[in-house]
């Protein structure tokens, strides 16, 4: 195997494992008081606290590391020894400008929106299911885009949706323990997927259309928000759970790990992609759901069934159809924009 291969393997591999050991890790601390606590809002904010401190830490250490970079000799076009770009030089200095945190509050509202309701589907729900109960999210990115922006729809990204709003419904009649709150979470998480998507568009250039810079915001953002609705709803069970669990160095460490893994999920996507295509990750994305949900059959106990087997396979297939679609049309569309307009059309364009 060539070092490229062996390259994109290994960033494959670690896609997968981050990803998957991320839901399993968030389903244990959901759903399992021996280790964890029955506070889902309070998981979630000790998680967005973590990502926070990654984004300042990484920050710090970029600008260190600038600085020393900026002190070793230089060639004779006065610029700094040439050097490979360390992985931390993608990181922003972390500062929380109160105007900034303010242009980015309404999608923060978004993205907390977001996480609760994907944390209490996965709390809920089997995990199994969990890709089935959200996976309507790419309808309601249909759906929005053409309502908010205006896109246009064609009949084959119809088609895609219908067949995978078929597998929601399959998936949902042929699951055994099926948790009508836990999949009216997986909806609600997935309107909220696609407005994070929308609303992330709109707020970019506020943080001069860095992504990491944005990151630290929305989760500073959020664990602001996070606190009024902890101690609304979950200051009791954080009470009681203060002589066993909140002492519990098992319940600290998977509480940490999952948000290092959170933080990570961001880094592994853009280092598949970049490996590969972005048709290659959603094609590795869609399998790695697939086996995410076989091996949950084994690992959680869940029991299987044809319809609910049927109706998983029939959602991913559903997605991956619509990437392909979508990555086509984007395709022909990018191409009519780059040839050039006809003299009819260019003299129309003058008179406008």
């Amino acid at each position: 195997m060539s070092s490229d291969a062996q390259y994109i393997a290994s960033v494959v591999a670690t896609y997968w494992f981050v990803s998957i050991s991320m839901v399993y890790l968030n389903k244990v601390l959901m759903s399992n008081d021996g280790i964890s606590i029955d506070a889902p809002l309070f998981v979630t904010w000790y998680q967005c606290i973590i990502t926070a401190l990654i984004c300042w830490t990484a920050g710090e250490v970029a600008q260190r590391m600038q600085k020393k970079a900026e002190l070793l000799p230089k060639s004779n076009d006065d610029a700094p020894a040439a050097g490979k770009k360390s992985f931390f030089s993608q990181f922003p200095k972390a500062e929380y400008q109160k105007a900034t945190g303010q242009k980015v509050f309404p999608l923060s509202v978004v993205f907390v929106g977001m996480i609760t309701f994907n944390n209490l589907c996965l709390k809920w729900v089997e995990v199994s299911f969990y890709n089935v109960a959200r996976s309507l999210t790419i309808v309601f990115n249909v759906v929005l885009s053409k309502a908010m922006l205006g896109s246009p729809t064609s009949p084959r990204t119809l088609m895609c949706l219908g067949v995978v709003i078929l597998g929601f419904f399959m998936g949902s009649s042929g699951e055994v323990n099926f948790s009508f709150k836990g999949t009216v979470a997986g909806i609600c998480s997935s309107l909220f997927v696609s407005l994070n998507s929308i609303f992330t568009k709109k707020v970019l250039p506020a943080v001069d259309n860095d992504h990491w810079r944005l990151t630290f915001y929305n989760n500073v953002n959020a664990c602001i928000l996070f606190l009024p609705l902890i101690l609304y709803y979950e200051t009791s069970t954080i009470i009681a759970a203060m002589s066993h669990q909140l002492t519990s160095t098992m319940f600290w460490s998977a509480m940490t790990v999952a948000g290092f893994f959170g933080f990570s999920i961001g880094i592994v996507t853009v280092l598949q992609i970049k490996a590969t295509s972005p048709l290659s990750h959603n094609i590795s994305g869609t399998a790695k759901a697939a086996v995410q949900s076989m091996m949950a059959f084994y690992i959680w106990g869940n029991q299987p069934t044809f319809m609910g087997v049927l109706g998983i396979f029939t959602v991913l297939g559903g997605s991956l159809m619509y990437t392909l679609v979508k990555m086509k049309e984007n395709s022909a569309g990018g191409a009519r924009k780059a040839a050039p307009p006809s003299p009819a059309k260019e003299q129309e364009l003058r008179k406008a």
